[in-house]
């Protein structure tokens, strides 16, 4: 039975899963990846597909009454059905997407008992996801105890930003206690930096800003391949506007929200996570890009305007940052998929030295910048799984790593 790495992003209904095998004394790609879903009193579900996206499994998983579907289950039937699975996978290592690793972790970690702890204790940093990202590491070590679980961090590849560009303008002694700018999706920008030299050979180094755009919207500003700036801050809440979460709010907002309409926290949370975006500006049509796209409704348009103007605004201060541009790079669902938000943005972007190529960019680029333009412009895909696979196996094969 070939051995694999089993790589998990654990969200409060579901956990996404992927698999690569070991190929001797090195790390396969990717041999398949899954969706347990449904967490709760109810049917849950099942599915799995290979590196293709040809489908492997498609299953509902019984519950018996008054039983839950949690977070323990899911990862049995996953387990089990890797081992029947025809390749027969025997998974010896998992590496977890860990939404917060604040100012201790820059880097991935082995997870015992002190790391496991401190993954507690930053859960009113990322509420909604750490929480999560916490039940899934307890319950694979229930399912499979002594597994080697290691923990990536959303937040790591932000750690080499300069201090002024993660501060706020707080008191002291609340800076001290770790109110600053994070940053997020940092996996998958770590990705993208990893393969910039193939795409864009001497500007790799240069002044990049990669658009990781998706549900969930963040920029980030990166020179010699490192984080610089990015638009996300303390929480993932900041910055552009994204699919049902508001960005960049003026905090009087929310003091009006609490002492006129007299909202709790609860509430506000609710709304500035799950009612706000493109979800709230477009009148409740959706959340999704492509359904917006796609509806001939003033509001979905006045949403899809706001999405674009919020990133031009963005780029202007990355750029900033920067001190100029050398290229833009798209990643994640909308950035890999949506030509027409590309050509807006890239538009907004010619008094930067953007030059869309048009073509090019209905085929999806990677290039999508005409010859000759001051600054390129590129579709990349991203790959966070690929980046968690890489950092479990080296920190597996570093000796006998010790959980702390």
């Amino acid at each position: 039975m070939a051995r694999a790495i089993l790589v998990v992003n654990a969200g409060s209904s579901s956990i996404k899963f992927a698999v690569f095998p070991l190929e001797g004394e090195r790390l396969g790609s990717l041999a398949c990846k899954g969706l347990v879903d449904r967490i709760g009193p109810s049917t849950g579900h099942f599915s799995a597909s290979d590196a293709q996206g040809a489908r492997l499994a498609d299953q509902d998983i019984a519950t018996a009454p008054g039983e839950q579907l949690d977070h323990r289950r899911m990862f049995a039937t996953a387990l089990d059905w890797l081992e029947r699975h025809s390749a027969g996978l025997s998974v010896i290592a998992a590496g977890h997407r860990v939404v917060h690793g604040a100012e201790r972790y820059s880097t991935p970690v082995v997870i015992g008992p002190e790391v496991m702890a401190e993954l507690k204790r930053l859960i009113p940093l990322a509420p909604l996801h750490q929480p999560h990202n916490v039940a899934a590491i307890e319950a694979l070590a229930q399912v499979k105890p002594g597994l080697p679980q290691v923990a990536c961090f959303d937040t790591g590849f932000h750690r080499s930003q300069p201090p002024l560009a993660q501060a706020f303008a707080l008191p002291r002694p609340l800076s001290a206690e770790g109110l600053k700018r994070y940053g997020f999706h940092g996996l998958s920008y770590e990705y993208i930096a990893s393969v910039l030299p193939d795409y864009l050979g001497d500007q790799a180094d240069g002044r990049v800003i990669v658009l990781h755009l998706g549900n969930g919207a963040s920029m980030c500003a990166m020179k010699q391949r490192r984080s610089i700036a990015t638009t996300m801050g303390f929480t993932a809440l900041d910055g552009l506007m994204m699919g049902t979460r508001c960005g960049n709010l003026d905090p009087g907002v929310l003091l009006y929200l609490m002492q006129e309409k007299k909202m709790d926290a609860e509430a506000i949370t609710d709304l500035l996570y799950r009612k706000s975006g493109l979800l709230g500006v477009s009148g409740g049509i959706a959340s999704d890009m492509r359904t917006l796209l796609e509806t001939e409704d003033d509001r979905a348009g006045e949403a899809i305007d706001l999405f674009v103007y919020r990133i031009a605004r963005e780029i202007g201060s990355l750029a900033a940052c920067l001190e100029g541009l050398d290229a833009l790079v798209f990643t994640g669902g909308i950035g890999e998929h949506a030509d027409t938000i590309r050509e807006m943005v890239c538009e907004a972007a010619e008094w930067l030295g953007v030059q869309l190529d048009e073509p090019a960019n209905l085929k999806g680029g990677p290039r999508i910048s005409k010859e000759g333009s001051a600054a390129s412009a590129w579709v990349i895909p991203t790959d966070e799984e690929a980046v968690i696979a890489r950092h479990t196996y080296r920190l597996l094969n570093s000796g006998h790593p010790t959980r702390s």
